[in-house]
């Protein structure tokens, strides 16, 4: 199909990128908020600033990895609330980032290695264990790191985000794919290579893109930006500017407003600044390159932060927050409705590693309130690591699959059996 980027979408050349995604920016700041935008963050005000010190969580109970016989997997003793297991769901991949499960219960994984796999749904609902991954569904990608799906028009499509394209199929979950055809086209590369995307309650394909350096003024406009565009990739604009590597995105159900997590600079000292999990506002601009959250702090002398939307949480620097997922299941503990889980990959440039764990952010009224600990272990006293987790996905069953891309495993999260008392 021609590339519907190609005379409406805003970076079909570096040059042409530039002058559209300013002119739609300052067109989406002209009209706010129309039908179709993502809504403001209900009533924000401070930002709630956490880090690893503040988000310990002593009540976590030490709780055996369960790995199926004939897994190549060690044993591992990870930390989660009581009462919860964990165990390994599928192993033998490369680099499992995000997932998605379809209507008839399979699950989606793009691996980092160019593939995308589906893992079947048996007649019980639930996803077998699976020690080597099933043939892929699609492969010798682009660096995949996302997947979406969306009816258009009546058809079902699998979408792609991939490092230069986001692509869409025509999906079955019982047959093979479609052909691919490029939604959006001449995506930057290099740099922060992953490409988010996620439809939302208004039908539209949001994508993120990260920068291409750790500060710097970019020349193509769609680094460091939130986009959205209509699903075949036509009438592109920017949502949100100034946000240096906006990993996760996710839609409050309750709200239906965008959350981002955000991969914040480095090289600016162990505790500065703050990663972010923030709501993500029509026009507004986080500040990278030229201002620090929280408080827009000027990165050089004279730099104008004036307008600059503060986040709405602040964790630990240089924790790396990257997929997250507000719980809708109703299988696990009520004290967990509404919470939004957020994958933290943990750090690479800290002189005390930040540690890869499953940060829980406490909501009331659609806000947040608080931040504690919800899994932890993957890293040792010494700051070394076996396992970093990524994705985080409800189940349709209620439990929740995390993907791990330095350990190649997917995890299952669930409420344990009740011990059967005859």
């Amino acid at each position: 199909m021609p590339d519907p980027r190609s005379d409406r979408s805003p970076a079909t050349s570096r040059g042409r990128s530039r002058r559209l995604a300013a002119a739609l920016l300052a067109a989406a700041l002209a009209v706010g908020l129309a039908a179709s935008s993502v809504p403001v963050a209900l009533g924000q005000g401070e930002p709630l600033l956490v880090d690893d010190a503040a988000t310990a969580n002593p009540e976590l109970a030490e709780t055996e990895l369960q790995v199926p016989d004939g897994f190549a997997v060690d044993p591992a003793t990870l930390r989660l609330p009581d009462g919860f297991s964990i165990s390994v769901l599928a192993a033998g991949l490369q680099a499992p980032r995000f997932m998605t499960f379809d209507a008839a219960g399979n699950l989606l994984v793009a691996d980092m290695d160019g593939s995308v796999y589906r893992y079947p749904a048996g007649s019980d609902g639930a996803i077998a264990p699976a020690a080597t991954p099933p043939e892929p569904l699609l492969a010798d990608l682009d660096i995949p790191s996302s997947v979406a799906l969306q009816e258009v028009d009546g058809e079902e499509y699998l979408y792609v985000g991939q490092q230069s394209a986001v692509t869409r199929y025509k999906y079955d979950a019982e047959a093979a794919l479609g052909d691919e055809e490029t939604v959006v086209a001449d995506l930057p590369t290099g740099g922060h290579v992953t490409r988010t995307v996620l439809f939302g309650p208004d039908g539209m394909l949001y994508l993120s893109v990260g920068s291409s350096c750790n500060i710097c003024d970019e020349e193509d406009e769609l680094r460091a930006t939130v986009s959205r565009y209509q699903p075949d990739g036509s009438e592109g604009e920017v949502v949100a500017t100034g946000l240096r590597n906006a990993v996760g995105l996710a839609f409050q159900p309750e709200t239906e407003t965008l959350w981002a997590t955000v991969n914040e600079r480095d090289d600016q000292g162990d505790e500065i600044p703050p990663d972010l999990v923030t709501t993500v506002e029509v026009g507004a601009n986080y500040g990278w390159p030229t201002c620090m959250p929280p408080d827009a702090t000027p990165q050089e002398d004279g730099a104008d932060c004036a307008g600059v939307t503060p986040p709405t949480v602040g964790i630990q620097a240089h924790s790396a927050p990257l997929g997250l997922a507000f719980n809708t299941s109703d299988e696990l503990p009520e004290e967990f409705a509404g919470d939004l889980l957020v994958a933290q990959h943990g750090s690479w440039n800290r002189t005390a590693p930040a540690a890869p764990k499953l940060l829980r952010i406490q909501m009331e009224d659609g806000q947040p309130v608080a931040a504690s600990d919800f899994a932890t272990g993957w890293q040792d006293a010494e700051g070394d690591r076996w396992g970093r987790p990524v994705g985080v996905v409800v189940a349709p069953d209620g439990s929740l699959v995390v993907s791990d891309d330095e350990a190649g495993v997917l995890y299952r999260i669930d409420v344990e059996a009740e011990a059967d008392g005859s």
